[in-house]
């Protein structure tokens, strides 16, 4: 069995999915996303993966506020008071995902991929990030560097990454 991944940006994508998927297959669990500024590029990296169908239960596309509204029971006065980028809405999407889809796990983002849309307080390349299990919801506030390409594609591998060291450390605890 391969060793657990690090943070190191030149890990693979695809490894980190098959570690992901080796984890919740063990598990007998399931994965669930709702994205924003990936715009389905995590669950379509955890789609890749032959067998997927074994752990990944479903990924959401919330790229509007009515859509994380309407699919994920963001409420809308959350998003008005703190904006779509925040780590609250970012915390209520996780949550939201898990609980529609029933799954055990569930990985969110939403931010500010650009080139276009960020401000003084988000920046282009503002992105926030939450983690989601039936006991706790932990969400993280990354600046990624370089063009939309390069910001989407660095915040599906920070969402996996985060996801991976989630499971490990779940895995020690139990």
């Amino acid at each position: 069995m391969r060793p657990p991944l690090s943070l190191m940006s030149s890990e693979p994508i695809a490894l980190l999915v098959e570690q992901i998927a080796q984890a919740l297959r063990s598990r007998g669990q399931w994965l669930v996303t709702a994205e924003s500024c990936t715009g389905g590029l995590i669950a379509g990296a955890c789609t890749d993966l032959a067998g997927s169908s074994d752990w990944f239960e479903r990924g959401l596309v919330t790229y509007s506020n009515r859509a994380k509204t309407e699919l994920l029971d963001v409420p809308a006065d959350l998003i008005a008071r703190h904006g779509a980028v925040s780590e609250p809405v970012v915390r209520s999407m996780a949550e939201g995902a898990r609980k529609r889809s029933d799954a055990d796990w569930a990985v969110a983002v939403t931010g500010v991929a650009g080139p276009s849309g960020g401000t003084p307080d988000k920046p282009v390349g503002t992105v926030w990030l939450a983690w989601s299990t039936a006991s706790e919801t932990d969400a993280e506030r990354c600046q990624f560097a370089g063009d939309r390409a390069q910001v989407r594609t660095a915040t599906v591998r920070h969402a996996l990454t985060g996801l991976l060291e989630r499971l490990h450390s779940a895995g020690a605890r139990s």
